[in-house]
């Protein structure tokens, strides 16, 4: 019973992600088909069209294109700070012994796909991109995985949860490190304090929504004026979400029956449409309970999940993926190639060697029920980088399209055959669970 309570919001959360990578997968599809129809240049021109708003001095404009790579995507990189921040506190990688395995699996899906890019990377004006192949795309995982049914155990899918939040932690890392330029210190600075006081107002206040959407906003602008992207904000500003609750469940539920014994005494009517006076400050109080037994993180993360799976993630893909595949477009064949090998060999590379390594040098433990053999499917899957992927492709190579559609189809094509070798070997190697 416990197993199963435990569990429980763990599988709620494969079903989202598993669902997201099928919705993603079919809005890359469909901007594949419409980029390439006859109405393709309606299709280009939707994401050049600017919208914003502006009075007096100020103007805030952009390309519907950067509304959803700077706005869109911060609120997504922002889940990822909540889920960071879980995991750390509580969850699977909040100690040494726990996240062993899956850190050295994702240092090696991180260094070997960026150390293959660098040596195959013949062109100076391309090296940027070496961020491209280190990131594993969760949705897209996960529904691989989905598909497997019951021969994959839960184990194996928490490993590859925990590996790929480790994998977010290092992208944030470097988007916020190298694809960050020309930075304003002035405004970052202006953004950081506005950062702090927001968690002083938490720690010290209670916590409120309204007061941190109007903070957000606010930094959310300071970042994006300031040379760091945006998105790294997000992740910065969840970190600020206590994960605290105000009062425990069995003061809760103590308190709730008092309440409801309160109600009964002042209530005879059940036919009334207006509450009297006294019921209104109970049902209030009852409010206040309510809100103080949530944990914040949980609460705004399990609010924002379903909306970034099912709208955020299928809108960037819808708009980031359509590219034109035509002879005459121009594509930088030495690019697509150099990230179609990074993520297909050098992530397989780096998260089997590393996690063989990690077992025979006893730093590490394979998952309970889980095969090495298992390791091998989850190595070549982590190859699907496609979300992150495609976003490290659009900073690192802003403004220069021919590198950028390049970029796009090599990742394409190269998660395509991470996804489907990781989806035979694990095939041929997990037995249906009955």
């Amino acid at each position: 019973m416990l197993k199963r309570i435990l569990l429980t919001p763990f599988q709620k959360f494969v079903k989202i992600e598993s669902l997201a990578g099928m919705l993603l997968f079919g809005a890359t599809i469909i901007a594949l088909l419409w980029a390439n129809s006859p109405f393709g240049a309606i299709y280009e021109s939707l994401w050049q069209y600017e919208i914003g708003i502006s009075f007096h001095t100020f103007e805030l404009k952009k390309p519907l294109i950067l509304w959803i790579n700077d706005g869109l995507m911060a609120i997504f990189f922002f889940l990822i700070g909540l889920e960071l921040k879980r995991e750390l506190l509580i969850g699977e990688i909040n100690t040494l012994k726990k996240a062993a395995f899956p850190f050295i699996a994702a240092l090696g899906g991180v260094l070997i796909p960026i150390a293959l890019y660098l040596f195959l990377n013949q062109n100076p004006d391309t090296v940027k991109g070496w961020g491209i192949p280190m990131a594993t795309d969760i949705a897209f995982a996960l529904a691989i995985l989905s598909t497997l049914g019951k021969r994959v155990p839960l184990s194996l899918k928490i490993f590859l949860t925990a590996f790929a939040i480790i994998d977010d932690i290092a992208a944030v890392l470097v988007i916020a490190a190298f694809y960050s330029v020309d930075i304003n210190w002035l405004f970052l600075l202006y953004g950081t304090l506005l950062i702090g006081l927001l968690s002083f107002l938490y720690y010290k206040r209670k916590y409120s929504l309204e007061i941190g959407l109007i903070f957000a906003v606010v930094i959310w602008f300071l970042f994006l004026k300031s040379g760091i992207h945006p998105t790294i904000a997000g992740v910065l500003l969840a970190f600020t979400i206590p994960i605290k609750r105000k009062i425990g469940i069995q003061s809760f539920s103590e308190k709730v029956g008092s309440i409801s014994t309160n109600i009964n005494k002042v209530s005879d009517d059940d036919d009334k449409h207006l509450l009297t006076k006294d019921e209104v400050k109970y049902v209030e109080n009852l409010d206040d309970l309510t809100f103080d037994v949530r944990s914040p993180l949980q609460n705004l993360e399990h609010k924002l999940h379903s909306w970034i799976a099912y709208f955020i993630l299928p809108v960037f893909a819808f708009a980031n993926a359509g590219v034109v595949i035509s002879t005459s477009y121009e594509f930088d064949f030495s690019l697509m190639s150099t990230i179609i090998f990074s993520l297909f060999i050098g992530k397989f590379l780096g998260v089997a060697l590393f996690s063989y390594l990690g077992i025979k040098l006893k730093l590490t433990e394979l998952p309970s029920g889980v095969k090495f053999k298992q390791i091998l499917g989850i190595a070549a899957i982590s190859g699907v980088g496609f979300t992150m992927s495609i976003f490290i492709g659009t900073l690192a190579f802003a403004g220069d399209l021919t590198s950028i559609n390049s970029a796009k189809v090599g990742i394409i094509i190269g998660s395509i055959i991470s996804g489907l070798l990781g989806y035979l070997i694990l095939r041929l190697t997990s037995k249906k669970v009955k």
